[in-house]
């Protein structure tokens, strides 16, 4: 595997994307979605929109791209996985765990939690985090497909959306905790989680007594 620095202009474009993320989820922070403007945010990086747009497609684009940058690499890292027999929802959380881990060590965390709290209160970053969902669900089911002998019927789409639901859980339940929010224990979390998707098939209630 080559350890060769990246050449300056494609260093130049990475530090210039990281920059947009970095103060547009700190403006978004701090002024609020709706009350922050692609001219403010433009100026405050000191770059053009045609930059701006060269990155992103959109404020909703910038402030998810935490996210965005963590499903592209579970998909990259689904395209080279080799199949381990093992039940393959267990193998599509693990390769969700390790494109996890295989995010930067430093500022990713950071940014994806300050992106999270932004969705939860920000209904166009909402719509545009479950579009992103929708689309990753089926690009991952058509690699699957691609690389893998699947049965015909629901069982390998339920396996792709019980992880990604648990994932969900486990990303409210990490940005809402009370430690630090580091990559560790967002691995933690949805490892806790994903144990216990097989009980809810089977889970009884009893009524609330009057």
């Amino acid at each position: 595997m080559s350890t060769a620095r990246p050449p300056l202009r494609e260093r130049k474009k990475q530090r210039t994307r990281a920059a947009l993320i970095d103060t547009a989820l700190d403006l978004f922070t701090r002024q609020g979605f709706a009350n922050t403007t692609l001219d403010e945010l433009c100026d405050a990086v000191e770059v053009s929109k045609r930059t701006f747009f060269r990155n992103f497609t959109s404020k909703e684009d910038v402030a998810m791209a935490p996210a965005r940058d963590l499903w592209a690499a579970f998909l990259s890292e689904l395209r080279v996985r080799e199949p381990d027999g093992r039940p393959l929802a267990e193998s599509i959380m693990d390769t969700l765990l390790a494109a996890v881990a295989a995010m930067p060590a430093y500022g990713w965390a950071d940014r994806l939690a300050l992106s999270l709290n932004l969705t939860a209160v920000t209904s166009s970053m909402n719509a545009n985090g479950l579009g992103l969902r929708d689309r990753t669900i089926r690009e991952s089911l058509e690699i699957l497909g691609d690389r893998l002998v699947l049965p015909d019927d629901v069982r390998p789409r339920l396996a792709m959306d019980v992880v990604v639901a648990a994932f969900d859980i486990a990303l409210e339940r990490w940005v809402r905790g009370s430690g630090p929010c580091v990559p560790a224990g967002l691995a933690a979390e949805a490892r806790e989680v994903f144990a216990a998707a097989p009980g809810c098939l089977t889970l009884t209630v009893e009524p609330r007594s009057r």
